[in-house]
């Protein structure tokens, strides 16, 4: 069978990164399969690819996806990365494949997920309300109010050193105008971003975040992007008390709204024991396989 794989042109490249990407056709111009390469462009994680392969269920073990993979590693190594990294659940053909060809095993996350219903706004409130000595809570919905920019950007290296365990993630750089860009394309597809944070009384910068973007139509489940404290801050408490305040307003701003999603290494047991705690029930799990080049 003659397998043609055919180079496609990404028409929406991001501030951080780009992406190839390449489709699989049988005769007659059949589809078979896909992969697409994002390369991150930003300082400190310009080393690292990610792939994205999907091959036809009727067209597994015919050779497309070895072709689609082979595809895109000459284009890693033509970019000068020196990893790639892909996502899949445990136990599936495509850790199978990947793990073939020489992939490696680097993380294991857990997905769960918070049912508004059954959250119970009183103790939410307690949480909320609860004393928390040299500290205060602020939220803001899209782009960070202009007074608070600089030290949220200064607040996102609180992800630094995020557990992602032998992955070879880098390190991402935040100034103001990424923290700006990022809430600005959220808007632009018509979602909803929510942050609430804590504020340091001492020096009254920003101790630590959470984010929350809705959809667009206040319906489904509303995704976390990040929950992260500087270390300096850590030890008070503050993680579960921005995280219920962030439940707490989409409960009640959201009628809508069926559910919050998240996901946490599962050597991440802090955040796991605040999500186990706030009522976040996991639903599935997926790995992350990296290859070094």
């Amino acid at each position: 069978m003659s397998i043609r794989i055919i180079p496609l042109i990404d028409p929406q490249p991001t501030p951080s990164s780009r992406r190839l990407a390449w489709l699989a056709s049988l005769p007659a111009g059949v589809p078979a399969g896909s992969a697409f390469l994002r390369l991150f462009t930003k300082t400190g994680q310009d080393h690292l690819a990610e792939l994205d392969l999907h091959v036809h269920p009727a067209e597994q073990r015919s050779g497309v996806g070895s072709l689609l993979l082979t595809a895109a590693l000459a284009a890693v190594r033509e970019e000068g990365r020196r990893c790639v990294i892909a996502h899949t659940e445990p136990g599936s053909p495509g850790e199978v494949f990947l793990s073939a060809r020489g992939f490696r095993k680097v993380l294991t996350l857990t997905y769960a997920r918070l049912p508004l219903a059954q959250t119970n706004l009183d103790d939410l409130r307690k949480i909320v309300h609860s004393p928390h000595p040299g500290y205060r809570l602020v939220a803001w919905d899209g782009v960070v109010p202009g007074a608070l920019a600089e030290t949220f950007a200064v607040s996102r290296r609180a992800m630094d050193d995020m557990p992602m365990d032998d992955t070879d993630y880098g390190t991402v750089s935040w100034d103001v105008d990424r923290v700006r860009d990022a809430a600005l394309a959220i808007e632009k597809r018509g979602d909803h971003l929510h942050t609430v944070a804590a504020i340091a009384e001492s020096d009254h910068s920003i101790a630590g975040f959470t984010e929350l973007v809705v959809p667009a139509d206040g319906k489904g489940d509303a995704q976390h992007y990040g929950t992260g404290v500087l270390p300096e801050h850590r030890g008070h408490g503050l993680a579960r008390w921005m995280k219920a305040e962030a439940i707490r307003q989409a409960r009640e701003r959201y009628p809508d709204l069926e559910g919050l999603l998240t996901d946490t290494a599962d050597s991440n047991r802090h955040m796991r024991a605040i999500n186990d705690a706030l009522g976040y029930l996991p639903t599935r799990k997926m790995i992350t396989l990296q290859l070094d080049l």
